[in-house]
């Protein structure tokens, strides 16, 4: 297994992280935080134990937007159109790298939050149907139906199909 990693604007943004197989796990969260090639943030570590313990043999951390925050409400409340974009262009091409791709969906109610993240959630959602993807997410969804954040999770939970409504 090889890293894969990708970042923009002096490691401010960063588009992909996790290691490359031929059965990933691919992981779509809200953005990312401080996790790097040379070490996860808890977020990463639960991923990539997620994907172990149900047979993936790798994972890839992608986000709905590429602006690294250790919290979400520091994010601007304008998105940066280029960031979006670029990040858009990012989880479709390596989507579509993979035949079958499983998606956990793991971006948590905060969702709502952004405008951006939302936009960004539905537009992925739409680029990679043609892929036909899995798209899933683990253990129950939020009281208000979102699919939770690994930093939210029980490992002894189980992956559910998840349909975007």
């Amino acid at each position: 297994m090889h890293p894969i990693y990708d970042s923009d604007h002096n490691d401010q943004w960063r588009y992909t992280l996790g290691t490359s197989g031929e059965r990933p796990l691919i992981a779509i969260g809200l953005n990312p935080s401080t996790a790097t090639q040379e070490k996860a943030d808890p977020t990463v570590a639960r991923v990539q134990r997620v994907a172990e313990l149900h047979g993936y043999d790798s994972f890839v951390m992608l986000n709905l937007y590429p602006v690294r925050a250790t919290d979400w409400s520091e994010l601007p409340l304008k998105v940066d159109a280029e960031a979006y974009a670029l990040n858009l262009d990012a989880m479709e091409a390596l989507i579509a790298q993979y035949k079958n791709p499983t998606l956990w969906a793991a971006w948590g109610g905060v969702v709502v939050q952004r405008p951006y993240f939302s936009s960004a959630r539905d537009e992925l959602y739409a680029r990679v149907a043609k892929l036909s993807p899995q798209w899933v997410h683990f253990g129950e969804l939020t009281a208000s139906g979102h699919p939770r954040h690994p930093s939210r999770l029980n490992y002894d939970w189980k992956f559910q199909p998840y349909e975007l409504e």
